[in-house]
């Protein structure tokens, strides 16, 4: 087995969601599962090589196995672009997603489509269920590259960051559902977004960068994105969306912080 471990979205080196890249990989399910949760990291992803020399993704949070997450895409891009430089395309463990890995100087790119998402309906009492005291500025969306999310617009930065999730709730919710979680957003002055991930049961593993989030979002408004994450937990982020021809390209940095 190799392992390494990276920083993505990163506004500086060092910086950023962290994510465990394993390659040559034999554990099942239930094996990665508990290493997912024993390691700390907000995600792992295991490269997979089928017998047609195919690359799989196998994504695990540490709660759950996920069916998309980029931050730990743009993590294994970086791994693989780096053992083989150009472009990538590898599909994702759950649900045989395509993906195309680029780079661009330094930062690595993720290029993929809109994916059906589940509608449950949405009501005001489930949002503030979900998440007490919001108030939202916009209808509640879903949207999806992938792993779905529960899209809350809010007036403001002070608004974002004074949310206060019920993250058993949302959690329990996402299993009924299929709904990977609620993510809150709001415009900033400059025209560009910030935002903030909830899905983890536990508060500490808040995410510094959610790229499907950023992708449904892209979708959802139908332009290119900056968003801005992670300022309030210590690692502030930058995710940059474009959409064109019908598809999501989704960049930023990605930096080793462990090298096998």
């Amino acid at each position: 087995m190799r392992q390494f471990e990276l920083t993505c979205f990163g506004t500086r080196p060092g910086e950023g969601n962290p994510a465990l890249v394993l390659l040559d990989d034999t554990r099942g399910v239930a094996e990665r599962q508990h290493f997912a949760h024993a390691s700390g990291r907000a995600a792992c992803v295991f490269v997979d090589e089928d017998g047609a020399a195919a690359l799989t993704l196998d994504f695990y949070y540490p709660h759950a196995r996920s069916p998309l997450c980029l931050h730990a895409t743009l993590a294994a891009a970086r791994v693989l672009l780096d053992m083989a430089p150009g472009s990538l395309t590898v599909r994702t463990a759950l649900r045989g997603q395509r993906l195309v890995l680029r780079r661009r100087g330094d930062d690595v790119f993720i290029e993929l489509a809109p994916q059906p998402a589940p509608m449950p309906t949405l009501t005001a009492e489930l949002v503030a269920r979900l998440v007490p005291g919001i108030a939202v500025v916009s209808t509640p969306s879903i949207a999806s590259v992938g792993s779905p999310k529960l899209l809350l617009e809010v007036r403001d930065a002070a608004a974002l960051q004074a949310l206060r999730p019920d993250l058993a709730a949302i959690h329990a919710w996402g299993k009924e559902t299929g709904i990977s979680g609620c993510y809150a957003w709001c415009r900033r002055a400059d025209g560009s977004l910030e935002g903030r991930n909830f899905n983890h049961l536990d508060p500490a593993l808040e995410d510094s960068a959610t790229g499907v989030a950023a992708g449904a979002l892209t979708v959802l408004l139908g332009q290119a994105l900056t968003l801005y994450q992670g300022a309030n937990v210590g690692r502030p982020c930058l995710l940059r969306t474009s959409f064109d021809d019908g598809l999501v390209l989704l960049g930023g940095a990605a930096h080793y912080l462990q090298r096998d």
